[in-house]
């Protein structure tokens, strides 16, 4: 319910936001990813709606920009990849 609660607050549009607005920022890139992967994480029809809402918001490319921009900081990497890996299972 949490979740549900976060993405209809518009939580996934201000993650992509902030990542986007701070791409050098490591902490913003890490918390941003595992937010991601939090908000996206589930298998039910509202999970995967967050998924495609993620999907749609850009959150697919501020993971990849994240992993890519800090590939020497191993949260960055360890939550990119966590992000990228509940936004992308599923239909």
């Amino acid at each position: 319910a949490r979740k549900q609660r976060a993405a209809a607050a518009g939580a996934i549009e201000a993650i992509v936001a902030a990542m986007q607005a701070h791409p050098q920022v490591a902490g913003v890139q890490e918390d941003g990813c595992g937010a991601l992967a939090n908000v996206c994480s589930g298998d039910d029809a509202a999970a995967l709606a967050r998924k495609q809402r993620a999907a749609d918001a850009g959150g697919i490319e501020v993971a990849v920009a994240a992993l890519q921009a800090h590939p020497q900081v191993a949260g960055v990497q360890e939550d990119g990849c966590g992000a990228l890996a509940n936004v992308c299972s599923g239909d």
